[in-house]
Order: structure tokens, then sequence, then C-alpha cells
């Protein structure tokens, strides 16, 4: 599905370059459920944004679907996102001023879908997930565990052929926490390809494949699951 070769990402302090991401090479293959784990700073947030095309990077390769996304012009790069690419974020990054309906629609709307399959595919997925009762709420007015099943119904909408999960159980309890990754294992049962950024050990063990990330580069790779 995916592939980088030699990514370099970078900042410069005082004349030195930091490195960000450091020679990362990854093949991804269709229907995998990757976990990368490593501590803060450890470059996984940066990797998953280069990775979901919401970041760009110095050096190095990148294929999505065997287009070559680095030497893609801005508005191709996005519209390969939008097409593909599901993003769940920890902060579950929902329109404070759009209610639950709203903000699922948001994706479709990218996609110049028409007002009735709109409506369809939301009802469809609000149905699924069980918040039809909620649709009309606003984020404010609903718990940590459902914002963030709101930002999956929102990153499925589009039915994408990779979802990316930056910690997206952080700011969940643990049984909100088992529910989600039971979900993304469902999911993933279903086809879909799942990467996923994590500090937990319990949540990185649901992938077929775990990366360890340390300093921008990648340590070792394992194939624990729970499967």
């Amino acid at each position: 599905m995916l592939e980088l070769k030699n990514i370099y990402k970078w900042v410069k302090s005082g004349g030195r370059r930091i490195f960000l991401l450091n020679d990362v090479s990854l093949e991804i293959g269709e229907g995998e459920f990757l976990s990368i784990m490593g501590p803060s700073g450890s470059g996984k947030s940066t990797l998953m944004n280069v990775i979901g095309m919401l970041d760009t990077f110095d050096e190095g390769e990148y294929y999505f679907l065997n287009e070559p996304v680095h030497e893609m012009k801005e508005k191709s790069r996005t519209k390969l996102f939008h097409n593909n690419i599901g993003f769940i974020f920890q902060a579950y990054h929902l329109i404070d001023e759009l209610t639950v309906y709203e903000n699922i629609e948001t994706p479709l709307l990218y996609k110049n879908i028409k007002s009735s399959e709109r409506k369809a595919l939301v009802a469809d997925i609000l149905d699924r997930f069980n918040i039809v009762g909620k649709k009309d709420l606003f984020p404010s007015q609903l718990s940590g565990g459902q914002q963030q099943l709101v930002g999956i119904a929102r990153a499925l909408i589009i039915k994408p052929k990779l979802i990316l999960a930056d910690e997206p159980t952080g700011n969940l309890n643990t049984k909100q926490g088992e529910e989600i990754m039971e979900l993304f294992s469902e999911l993933n049962n279903e086809g879909v390809t799942i990467i996923q950024a994590t500090h937990s050990e319990s949540n990185a063990k649901y992938g077929s494949r775990i990366i360890n990330l340390v300093d921008g580069m990648v340590q070792r790779t394992s194939t624990e699951a729970i499967k």
C-alpha cells in the first residue's frame, strides 16, 4: 500500500540539523495493522503526519498506492489524502461550532458528493456507531469517549483505504480505550489498513506488527499481536 524510502526530516537550530526523522524506511501492506511505539519526542507524530501527507519531509521518497507523493504538488497530495486516508487524533479535532452530524459530514464536502448521498452515508454511520441520538449535539456536550467515536466515524465516512490513529485512546479511560481498540480490530478484520502511534503496550499488541521509534530512527520491529 505504501512505502517510505530513506526519509529524513529536520529542523535547523544554531546552524546545525536536529533530525525529527532519520533515515526511516518502511513498507506497509494492504490490510496490515501497524503499531508505532516510542517515547515522547521519538518522532511518532511526525512520522504519522508525513504518512498522512499533513507534513512534508526534506529527503527521501514516499509512494502511496504506487503514486510518488514526494513528486506531487500540494493540490494533488491533498486530493490523494481526502480520497484515501482517515486521520484520528488524540485531541479529537472536532469542530466546536458544528453538530455531530455536521462534523461527520465534513469530509464528504471535500469530495463534492451530492446532498442525498451524503445524508444516506451519514445516517448509516450514525447507526453503526449507535450515536443517532447525539447527531444534533455539539462536541462540548459529549463525553471524551463519545467525541472520539465521532472522530472515528468522521474518519470512516469516506471509506478510507488507510486509517491513521495518533494516540487514539490517550484521553480516554481504560474501558473507553478498550472499546476503541476493539473497534479498530474489527475494522482491520474488514480489510481496512490501520497505522496507530501509541505509548501503550496493550494497545500496540492489537497490531499485526510493532515498530519501535527512537530519536527519529526505527530501532526494531516485532510481530507480537493479540489476534
